[in-house]
């Protein structure tokens, strides 16, 4: 049922109404997911995965057949990890054991747990768990030990977390130790995820080489929710902004969240915004290697999401008071710009990086630093694809040469005949004129709704392609990959 402030909302920000039916009207996933061909236990898998994931499910289930299934169990296996990790209700000499065995009992048969609290949010996940362990072991050989192998490590980070913060009230002390949360936690994903790609022969071998690119997909994802969910994991009692930033600007954790202290906590959500920031040029690096159109969506939507949520949250005192989220709208234009090629994610990337830099304030004690940040993700962007067209340089600089004056518009003659000629027609045609123009605009106004792209054209007709291209241009052009590679 539509809200009536959704409707208020929306009439205000017409641009974010147009993304949605844009969107929903003409996005059509790269591959497409037949439920009535797969057994009842990998349906009640992907209900699953619908209800713990609002973010994640649906460009899981776009994902091409090969990883389909292996990537959506995957995710369910990490959940069910973390639904025991965040239940504060276990006891830990309990949850211990549960967190460094996981990766064993995903291939046991029957296996669930039911031991979590009642207000645990994915709780039936757990409890109907025989579900995933009956389809992982239908999973290749291959894929199964990569996934138990990230499940193995993630279980025993995850564990000592549990173990440190039993007897560590700040939980996280220094930078370093945020950094080998974030590792266990979503890092290590980002390494899985990459074997998983490469293993099935959709990504460049060469990402297996670069660590520190598939480390920091899964920190800048983790390091954005930890910068957003700040008020939601303190009322549950949980504290992830490492000690040594927060204490630069306030005595007590708890005083983030008093408005007296609303510029030291801005400061403090800034420098966690800087730290987490760090990360996106390679983000963009990495995706240069995805070969595969919908991995490289699965990969592409994630990120365009995190750095977006980042401009939101930069500077933002509403995080210390309410969980804040980018809209619909907002998300569905991001969505339709990121599952296209890496040129467009880098233009996302940019808009939101010049965002930040907008909102920055000298008042900041890292106003340079953050500048900085935002000017080195401008320039790796640059590096990629220069904004400056070699071909239109040479050609405007051959017009300077020549000097040439532009022809008259026509003689003297001529201008005074259609002088006469318009005078006499003028008042015949006025209503005609005016009956097509508001016809046209209707036209205009209603392509424009379901995404045409003027833009575009305005930009073909100035290099002069007003013409149909031939045939083999036609074919040069559709046969050019979607996006670059390493």
């Amino acid at each position: 049922m539509v809200k009536a402030t959704d409707v208020l909302y929306y009439a205000v920000h017409f641009q974010e109404l147009r993304s949605i039916i844009q969107w929903t009207t003409w996005h059509d996933p790269v591959h497409t997911r037949d439920p009535e061909k797969e057994d009842r236990s990998l349906q009640i898998c992907f209900d699953f995965l619908d209800k713990t994931s609002r973010s994640f499910s649906s460009v899981i289930q776009e994902l091409h057949p090969e990883l389909l299934v292996p990537i959506a169990l995957f995710y369910l296996i990490l959940r069910g990890l973390d639904t025991i990790e965040d239940d504060m209700t276990i006891d830990l000499k309990e949850k211990d054991p549960l967190l460094r065995n996981f990766y064993k009992v995903v291939e046991q048969e029957g296996w669930n747990y039911d031991g979590n609290g009642p207000n645990e949010k994915d709780r039936q996940l757990l409890v109907h768990f025989q579900n995933v362990t009956e389809e992982f072991r239908k999973v290749k050989p291959e894929y199964r030990e990569i996934i138990k192998d990230i499940t193995h490590q993630m279980g025993d980070g995850m564990a000592d977390y549990c173990a440190n913060a039993e007897h560590n009230t700040n939980t996280v002390d220094t930078v370093a130790d945020y950094d080998l949360y974030c590792h266990y936690v979503a890092g290590l994903v980002g390494n899985g995820l990459t074997r998983l790609f490469v293993e099935s022969g959709l990504a460049n071998p060469a990402l297996l080489e670069r660590q520190q690119l598939q480390e920091s997909m899964g920190l800048f994802l983790q390091k954005t929710n930890i910068i957003r969910d700040i008020k939601e994991d303190f009322d549950d009692n949980r504290r992830f902004y490492p000690k040594e930033i927060w204490s630069k600007h306030v005595e007590k954790f708890e005083d983030l969240f008093d408005p007296k202290h609303k510029e030291a906590a801005l400061n403090c959500s800034s420098e966690m915004v800087l730290n987490s920031i760090h990360h996106a040029d390679q983000c963009l690096y990495y995706l240069a290697g995805l070969k595969e159109q919908s991995v490289f969506n699965f990969a592409a939507i994630p990120q365009c999401m995190a750095i977006a949520t980042l401009e939101l949250v930069f500077r933002n005192p509403n995080i210390f008071k309410k969980n804040v989220k980018i809209t619909k709208g907002e998300a569905c234009r991001i969505m339709m710009q990121s599952t296209q090629n890496l040129r467009l994610v880098c233009e996302v990337f940019k808009d939101y990086t010049r965002r930040i830099h907008r909102k920055n304030t000298p008042k900041d004690p890292n106003f340079l630093r953050i500048s900085i940040a935002c000017g080195k993700i401008e320039q790796f962007i640059e590096s990629l694809f220069p904004s400056q067209d070699p071909k239109k340089i040479i050609g405007a600089q051959a017009a300077e040469a020549a000097n040439q004056p532009a022809s008259p518009a026509g003689t003297e003659a001529e201008i005074r005949a259609a002088k006469e000629a318009k005078q006499d027609t003028f008042y015949m045609f006025l209503t005609v004129f005016a009956t097509i123009i508001i016809i046209s605009l209707l036209m205009f106004f209603v392509a424009y709704l379901f995404g045409a792209r003027f833009d575009l054209a305005i930009d073909e007709i100035r290099q002069g392609n007003i013409f149909r291209p031939s045939k083999g241009e036609a074919n040069s052009v559709t046969n050019k990959p979607a996006h670059g590679e390493l």
